[in-house]
């Protein structure tokens, strides 16, 4: 079904007429890769969040991958993450030949579960290979690598449950790379979201809070890791290289002017976006609640703003997510199941062995998830009508 026959767009970014000035402004000019407008973005993202540095990517993947990369991750090590995320989170740990370890999530907010994470730790340092094994994949290769970090998900928006995390961080000398792609804006305890730990990335592909089409931000406090992160980005060059010297074996991960531009003019309402989409969220809150079987987001006590990325119901046990979706996709109501586990994925199955049974929250998450239609653009008779479609589905 294509787009156009939809009743409502699954997401929709908000663009306005200064956005579009912004663009057409930087094409006025000779800079369409690194200039100035990048800069300028980056200081308003920097600002936002207080933080040292800001450094300006082409995605979250690349920006996450960035972050593997100074923080001395290497073949072998060992990174705790989440099987409960969009795929890139685990993905730039094997961009490193490094590991993987899967810990499962808390069920009500599907962020990583610190209690877990804390046995892991423990059991990963140890030299009982016995305890090391209970968290490392069952099959393939040995696994005698050192664990160096953790990359917890802002899943959805909510901040992972950082103190506990940051806790067994420095207990263990574990570097923290939070990966907050869908959570620019989002608080934890009144702390922003990307800041809490060693280094934080945000996305901004255009279904999240602002938009730059494509693209991404580190955000750090560590000046010399973001010296070398600018360096990688720019194929290497640090800081004193000639336009064909390279330092560092490094990437093309630069964020160009015009989507700079966009971003910049995006983030000078940021609040207001992040505003309308929690509006959103409360108006599919207030029609939700009606609808027998279905169970509306739970927002945890430690996250004193929730910045909207995705709008995700559960079904109950007795309800088939997959029939339900079918029915919607019918009633030209498009939805999407979020997520499907990492760790059930095709390729993670063939390279680690991994089965249905491994990680039973996360599964049992990503069997129940549908996300619904969502955006800052979203009016209450679009949000009503795709509840009240939802509804005729579960009764029919």
């Amino acid at each position: 079904m294509s787009e156009n026959r939809y009743l409502v767009p699954m997401s929709s970014p908000e663009i306005n007429k200064d956005d579009r000035q912004a663009i057409l402004d930087v094409l006025d000019t000779n800079y369409l890769s690194i200039g100035p407008k990048i800069e300028s973005f980056e200081d308003s993202v920097r600002t936002y969040v207080n933080s040292n540095e800001a450094i300006g990517v082409s995605s979250g993947t690349t920006g996450l991958h960035l972050c593997v990369r100074a923080a001395g991750i290497q073949p072998g090590d060992l990174v705790l993450t989440t099987p409960f995320s969009f795929v890139s989170s685990s993905n730039v740990i094997l961009f490193e030949q490094a590991t993987p370890v899967f810990v499962d999530v808390d069920p009500l907010t599907g962020n990583l579960d610190p209690v877990l994470v804390e046995q892991a730790a423990k059991d990963l340092v140890s030299g009982d290979l016995q305890k090391r094994s209970r968290w490392l994949p069952r099959e393939g290769a040995e696994y005698n690598g050192k664990l160096k970090a953790i990359i917890p998900v802002d899943v959805f928006g909510q901040p992972a449950d950082y103190d506990p995390i940051l806790r067994i961080a420095k207990e263990h000398h574990l570097v923290i790379i939070e990966d907050s792609c869908e959570a620019i804006g989002a608080e934890y305890k009144g702390r922003k979201a990307g800041t809490l730990g060693n280094f934080g990335v945000f996305a901004f592909y255009p279904n999240k809070q602002i938009t730059t089409g494509e693209g991404g931000m580190v955000v750090t406090n560590d000046n010399h890791a973001a010296e070398m992160i600018r360096a990688l980005r720019n194929q290497g060059r640090a800081p004193g290289d000639t336009w064909l010297q390279h330092t560092y074996l490094g990437y093309n991960y630069r964020l160009n002017e015009l989507s700079a531009a966009l971003g910049l003019s995006q983030m000078s309402r940021i609040n207001e976006l992040i505003e309308r989409r929690q509006k959103v969220a409360d108006r599919y809150n207030q029609q939700l609640t009606k609808i027998v079987g279905v169970e509306i987001p739970f927002i945890s006590p430690t996250t004193t703003r929730m910045s909207w990325f995705v709008y995700v119901i559960r079904f109950n046990e007795n309800i088939n997510r997959d029939r339900t979706a079918t029915k919607l996709e019918e009633a030209r109501i498009p939805v999407r199941p979020y997520f499907l586990p990492i760790h059930l994925q095709p390729y993670m199955v063939e390279r680690f062995g991994y089965k249905e049974g491994d990680f039973p929250i996360t599964e049992d998450l990503g069997r129940r998830g549908l996300a619904l239609p969502f955006s800052s653009t979203m009016t209450e008779a679009q949000v009503d009508l795709v509840c009240e479609k939802l509804a005729d589905c579960l009764n029919c």
